[in-house]
């Protein structure tokens, strides 16, 4: 079986197995609802505050996309992960990880953006850039959320690993998120927002890249 294969047989097990059991998806979608919610007890109304409406909803989509993306390598159990390596190369593990959290990322953010935009009313400017944003977003945390899982996962302390090891990487992503999507509510020349878009495509090139130059020495212990 060739690399491409092998990716496409590993998604396809990811999505297999995400249909059959649907408890964490369906966990993951209530806790963004749920979250929505209780932001909407708590704050009541946030028109014509279009600052505070979009980092709110940027904190909103960084927790959901925690929840969803840290159980991509603690659900397996080191007997199938011997199982895999026998079958499969390390990269296309930790591709096929990367690809289907990505999937996994668009739906949770389109539910998300839907539950937040109907409860919060607000303008945007540009609707279309901000519906971009919030591509690249999903993207983007799914990439290092599921690099950074890969490597915790190998710790006996998973949890706090994740968390030292994401930090550096999430805040300029957060910051740079918030940026370009604060131009689509503002309504400002697309040309101005090139130069996150750049930057946050050069992120996730280089997060992908080092994903699978690190996994096969992970994949070995």
């Amino acid at each position: 079986m060739d690399f491409f294969n092998q990716v496409r047989f590993l998604v396809h097990k990811e999505i297999i197995l995400e249909w059959r059991s649907k408890y964490a998806l369906n966990g993951i979608l209530l806790y963004v609802v749920s979250t929505v919610f209780v932001c909407y007890q708590s704050f009541r109304s946030l028109d014509n505050n279009g600052p505070v409406w979009n980092a709110l909803f940027w904190i909103i989509l960084l927790f959901a996309s925690l929840n969803a993306i840290t159980k991509s390598f603690v659900q397996e159990s080191r007997g199938r992960q011997l199982y895999y390596y026998t079958l499969v190369s390390p990269q296309a593990v930790i591709l096929s990880k990367i690809i289907y959290n990505v999937l996994l990322m668009l739906l949770l953010s389109c539910v998300a953006y839907f539950a937040y935009s109907t409860i919060f009313r607000n303008e945007v400017g540009d609707p279309l850039l901000y519906f971009v944003s919030i591509i690249m977003g999903s993207i983007s945390f799914a990439c290092v959320f599921t690099m950074v899982s890969g490597i915790s996962v190998k710790a006996n302390s998973s949890g706090t690993l994740m968390a030292i090891l994401s930090f550096p990487i999430i805040i300029p992503l957060l910051l740079l998120l918030i940026k370009l999507s604060k131009n689509a509510m503002d309504g400002l020349d697309r040309s101005v927002s090139y130069d996150e878009l750049g930057v946050l495509v050069a992120i996730n090139v280089i997060v992908v890249s080092v994903s699978l130059l690190l996994f096969p020495y992970l994949w070995r212990d």
